[in-house]
């Protein structure tokens, strides 16, 4: 009996393995039959689809008829000191133009080409073909066989994964903590790559490796990629390096055997047989340099200087014009900064009232000519913005774990920045202010705000590095020393801002945070607690706030659009209610001047004037 019961256990025991068997592997090839009918595509979008159709001949804000040679000199303010933006050192100063999207990705490419003309749309370049599932838990590359770089090699996946794991863990954030989401790198062909991630929780993940740089693996030593270095990566961009001279001048020039020329995400781009981009300390000695024909182009931020950027020969002779670009993505939001981790910042109240104190109408009355607008937060002027609008019941609901982290007046969308009269010592707007003080535990002690306990006056410095700064940062100055507080102006050169901007050293200082119709990833390193830790990071203020945390994972976790614009508009509620910026103010256009010896497309991106499709202009 015994001996027939031990055989029936092992017969139905048996037979459970077999159906357990049977189960997980129906379920495998269920797994893989739904992963083999993911289609591959030409492009992918955040929300919904790309607007080109496969086969389209160019991209619209392109001139497929722009004449190629010639040579385009530009400027900027600033100084480099490594061809590394991707690595910790070097991260805030290194060369303009390698990979970024005003100047021209002219070194370093990655696997999709962002169409600046789409909210956040990627199409096919490195890769000619991608695809991913709705779940996007992961996503699939398939490289394009002509894909080369500069030195002859061919791209291979052993390329991709190197770059994505060297960056991972060598790299600088955000970068290094977005690739280090992959769970594992999948050679699905010899030439294809399939990348998974942990779930898809983070929507945007995929799209943010797709736009990773891609190093050439055989040139590039990941044990030293965190260094700072003026050795020029290899990459399978259009130009190469044919001068570097630190802080002073970077040459490109064009290459005659660039693999994706004749693309049509390529037709109209990267015109110039040469690029020079010169770097100048300070904004005077650009502009003086522009004016002489130094440089071809010229971005005005000042309204000022834009009235009178005319005023000189070369614009009289017809040899200058002034262009203005019309930009349909959200204001960035341009303010004085504080650094929380200063013990006189940390506590809001302070910073609110200092915010309190800037009396705008004066500023842009008496300095700027009138023609700046008003910043309010951090989405101005789009769909994504919470200003003069309440809180929708969704974003109630994503704010409710935390009560306390927005405003009334904010939540109910009636809070803007204070406004002052325009006389530049509003007494009411004082009184408010000082209220302020009062409740963080200040006290009026012979003309002077002293901490009521320790009877330190209230002092902090703001670190300017043009003109423009200086005179807001004076003007401020002198309406906090109605309040007995004791505000010093420091003017450094751009090299000296860059270092201490980077490590943290500073009271405040004048920052601006660039917006987009979709904003993910980049925040975390803008506003989340690790960031705040980590040095050369872009958490500046040193923001750490639960309350951002927990939204910049619902920011990139969002599956529909009314979710995602639900988030933002919290996110943004939670960031003003922070008081992190005194907001300040920003152009209504982009105003450029330019040499006529140089020309662009009649149409401007969405999200604004570039100039790797600018072209030389016929000579008569």
């Amino acid at each position: 009996m015994n001996r027939f019961r031990s055989y029936v256990n092992r017969m139905m025991n048996s037979a459970k393995g077999l159906v357990v068997f049977s189960t997980m592997t129906t379920l495998a090839f269920s797994a893989a039959n739904a992963q083999d009918t993911v289609p591959w595509t030409h492009g992918i979008a955040m929300h919904g689809k790309p607007e080109l159709a496969a086969g389209y001949t160019h991209l619209p804000y392109a001139n497929p008829d722009a004449p190629k040679g010639g040579r385009l000199s530009l400027g900027v303010q600033g100084t480099f000191d490594s061809l590394n933006s991707y690595a910790l050192k070097g991260a805030w100063t290194s060369a303009r133009g390698m990979k970024e999207r005003q100047i021209g990705s002219y070194i370093l490419e990655s696997l999709l080409l962002r169409s600046d003309d789409e909210a956040f749309s990627l199409y096919s370049h490195l890769a000619e073909a991608v695809r991913m599932p709705d779940e996007r838990n992961w996503i699939e590359f398939r490289l394009n066989p002509a894909a080369k770089f500069s030195n002859g090699d061919q791209l291979g996946v052993e390329d991709i994964i190197f770059s994505l794991e060297t960056i991972r863990d060598h790299g600088r954030p955000p970068f290094a903590r977005w690739y280090s989401k992959i769970v594992k790198f999948e050679k699905t062909g010899e030439r294809m790559v399939k990348l998974h991630f942990k779930d898809g929780s983070d929507r945007e993940l995929p799209f943010l490796i797709a736009l990773a740089p891609i190093f050439n693996s055989r040139t590039t030593n990941a044990e030293t990629f965190g260094n700072t270095t003026l050795t020029p990566p290899v990459g399978t961009g259009p130009y190469i390096f044919s001068e570097i001279n630190p802080g002073r001048r970077t040459t490109y020039t064009r290459r005659d055997d660039y693999w994706a020329k004749d693309l049509p995400q390529k037709i109209g781009f990267d015109n110039f047989d040469e690029v020079t981009v010169d770097y100048f300390r300070d904004y005077n000695a650009l502009q003086e340099a522009f004016r002489k024909g130094g440089t071809q182009a010229l971005i005005y931020s000042n309204p000022g200087l834009w009235e009178n950027a005319g005023n000189f020969p070369a614009f009289e002779e017809g040899k200058v014009v002034k262009d203005v670009f019309e930009r349909k993505t959200p204001s960035p939001m341009t303010g004085i900064a504080f650094n929380t981790r200063r013990t006189q910042f940390a506590d809001k109240r302070v910073r609110e009232a200092l915010g309190m104190l800037l009396d705008f109408q004066w500023i842009n009355r008496s300095l700027f000519g009138g023609l700046y607008q008003r910043t309010d937060g951090y989405w101005d002027n789009s769909v994504l913005s919470s200003i003069g609008r309440p809180a929708s019941e969704l974003e109630k609901k994503i704010l409710q774990p935390f009560p306390n982290a927005v405003s009334d007046d904010v939540l109910a969308g009636t809070w803007r920045p204070s406004q002052a009269d325009g006389s530049g010592r509003d007494r009411q707007v004082l009184r408010e202010a000082l209220a302020l003080f009062k409740q963080a535990g200040y006290e009026l002690n012979q003309r002077k705000l002293v901490n009521a306990q320790t009877g330190e006056q209230f002092a902090f410095e703001i670190l300017v590095r043009v003109q423009d700064e200086e005179k807001v940062a004076l003007a401020l100055q002198r309406t906090a020393k109605l309040l007995g507080i004791e505000i010093s102006v420091r003017f450094v050169d751009a090299a000296q801002f860059e270092a201490r901007r980077s490590t943290f050293d500073f009271d405040a200082l004048f920052n601006t945070w660039s917006a987009s119709l979709s904003p993910g990833g980049e925040q975390f390193a803008r506003w989340s607690s690790e960031a705040a830790d980590t040095p050369n990071s872009r958490n500046i203020v040193g923001a750490k706030e639960p309350a951002i945390d927990a939204l910049l994972d619902a920011l990139v976790a969002a599956r529909s659009r009314e979710e995602f614009i639900a988030t933002v508009r919290a996110f943004d509620r939670v960031l003003i209610s922070g008081y992190y910026a005194i907001p300040l103010y920003h152009a209504p256009a982009e105003w450029v001047a330019r040499w006529t010896t140089v020309e662009h497309p009649a149409k401007t991106p969405l999200y604004g004037m570039q100039y790797n499709n600018w072209w030389e202009a016929p000579k008569e």
